[in-house]
């Protein structure tokens, strides 16, 4: 059989690769017409009760979320993944201490924060995460390395600290996640406990500091990522919604990417995330419609406090939340950058 010559090939190898860059950019100026958005990253640093923040501690907690949404932005904007965007962003808020990720992740019962973080990519369905990990100090980037180099989906404690260590993150104090504010926060609440005047862990601040990034690329793909420490004066164990896929962090390009922040064993119960792009994909209704069904009607119902960000393949956003305010910002491919706090 003869072969066919090498200008040939090479002619029909250049065909194809112009037909599939000038679908990507039809399918990008498509929505640029239908005045969608071509990318677009959501960030939420947590729902709750957010009137018990100081003036000071609240341009603070704006100012990070500013910053991790820019950090989000620029990879957008430079044709970057969604994936690396929701990772860099959520790094930036598991760096900075103000929030309950990373290193501001809340003590619990043991004085120790346990962290837990999921990744989800929207065009493939891959997901990676980790719970109670203790020595973690990006658990973002550790939940991507687990959906990247594994063929599971969630790794927990010792073994997902041996599995960073396998992959060459370095496994960092205890003493790194110290925390001045939130361990005079744990003290007053074990005293509490102690005397037998504290209700639920938790109750008197009912800040859910969890960070979450949901992106959308400028070829078209979702994806989602969350990253927390739990609740105060949690179970040693314990693990929330945020590193469950389909509870607290989902993402499919025929539907939406989700990100939830609040009460984690209802986001657990109803599969927040997950049922809300059910609703998207299956009952044709929008975004907005879907998100407001679930956080503000069923989760209302079973008194289940919290709230979601969330964004369609068209550059939708939806931020519904049933507490008195959600940090969140937002960004579009104009580079704006919108932070809000309360129904404002």
């Amino acid at each position: 059989m003869k072969r066919a010559p090498l200008f040939l090939i090479l002619g029909i190898f250049s065909v194809f690769v112009a037909a599939a860059f000038a679908s990507l950019g039809h399918s990008a100026a498509a929505r640029s017409a239908a005045g969608e958005e071509k990318f677009v990253l959501v960030v939420h640093g947590g729902a709750g009760n957010w009137k018990t923040e100081s003036p000071e501690q609240l341009d603070a907690d704006k100012a990070a979320i500013n910053k991790a949404a820019e950090t989000g932005y620029k990879i957008l904007a430079s044709g970057g993944s969604s994936l690396d965007a929701v990772e860099a962003t959520l790094r930036v808020m598991e760096d900075s201490g103000l929030f309950d990720a990373g290193r501001g992740g809340y003590y619990d019962r043991d004085g120790v924060p346990e962290l837990d973080s999921a990744i989800m990519d929207g065009r493939t369905l891959g997901a990676g995460a980790v719970a109670a990990v203790k020595h973690v100090a990006n658990p973002i980037s550790l939940a991507r390395l687990v959906m990247e180099k594994t063929p599971h989906v969630l790794l927990v404690g010792d073994g997902a600290e041996q599995f960073a260590k396998s992959q060459g993150i370095e496994l960092v104090s205890p003493y790194y996640f110290y925390n001045e504010r939130y361990w005079k926060m744990y003290q007053e609440m074990k005293a509490k406990e102690k005397n037998k005047s504290a209700q639920i862990p938790g109750n008197d601040r009912k800040v859910y500091g969890t960070v979450g990034a949901v992106a959308l690329d400028q070829a078209g793909n979702l994806a989602a990522g969350t990253s927390t420490g739990g609740t105060p004066l949690k179970m040693p164990g314990r693990v929330g919604d945020s590193p469950i896929i389909g509870a607290g962090t989902y993402a499919n390009n025929d539907s939406c990417g989700i990100s939830g922040t609040g009460v984690g064993e209802f986001y657990i119960r109803n599969t927040v995330a997950s049922d809300i792009c059910a609703r998207v994909r299956y009952l044709h209704i929008s975004l907005a419609q879907a998100a407001d069904d679930v956080v503000m009607k069923e989760l209302v119902q079973q008194k289940g406090e919290g709230g979601i960000i969330g964004l369609d393949p068209k550059g939708h956003v939806a931020t519904p939340f049933n507490s008195n305010g959600m940090l969140r910002a937002t960004v579009t491919d104009g580079g704006k950058i919108t932070v809000k706090v309360f129904n404002e």
